[in-house]
């Protein structure tokens, strides 16, 4: 089923992880530059071996994954998920931001009594 010593194409792998739904949008995202290898940028045709750490830039955040197992073909989610390491530091909570459309008018007593409590003012 899975060969985990032979080299593997970084896009082949990130693909089968499941990081990226089609094969192409991984191969897309190494060209983009999304996508490093021990530290460098990568092209789609670079092979990992387990004990490589990749990163992978997604939705302006990168995930750092160590390649434990490497993966040719797709495989479920949880054998997916035995094949790296996700050593990706916790994301902080970012701050929601009371917006109100231009020309809307002043506040209604609600509406500022929600700003006040999203902006941590509220008694």
């Amino acid at each position: 089923m899975t060969d985990t010593i032979r080299p593997v194409r970084i896009d082949s792998w990130l693909w089968a992880i499941r990081i990226y739904k089609t094969r192409s949008a991984a191969t897309t995202a190494c060209r983009a530059g999304h996508v490093r290898v021990n530290g460098d940028r990568t092209k789609a045709a670079q092979t990992v071996k387990p004990g490589d750490e990749v990163r992978v830039r997604i939705a302006g955040f990168d995930r750092i994954l160590t390649v434990r197992q490497t993966l040719s073909k797709r495989v479920g989610a949880p054998i997916a998920a035995t094949a790296y390491e996700d050593r990706t530091p916790p994301r902080e909570p970012t701050a929601m931001l009371a917006v109100r459309d231009r020309g809307a008018g002043r506040p209604t007593k609600r509406e500022r009594r929600e700003i006040d409590k999203l902006r941590g003012r509220d008694e």
